[in-house]
């Protein structure tokens, strides 16, 4: 998966929430339940994280023009 945002809450009336917007490299692809639990799964077991939100968008629509020249480099795509 790909982050769009993160966003950290401290103090909220459920504890310390993070927000998670992400999408998939592919809109298609059969993974992205699994994915986005396991990010969820994850970010729970961070010490004074209380809740945890993680949504799943395909908008806008990923592609290669999202990546930094650094990505680019190490995927050899520079």
């Amino acid at each position: 998966g790909l982050i769009y945002e993160c966003d950290i809450q401290n103090g909220t009336e459920d504890g310390n929430h993070v927000y998670v917007k992400m999408t998939l490299t592919a809109a298609g692809c059969g993974m992205g339940p699994v994915i986005t639990e396991d990010v969820k799964t994850k970010l729970e077991h961070v010490p004074n994280v209380d809740k945890v939100t993680v949504e799943l968008t395909f908008d806008p629509p990923w592609n290669n023009d999202m990546l930094t020249d650094e990505a680019k480099l190490e995927l050899g795509m520079l």
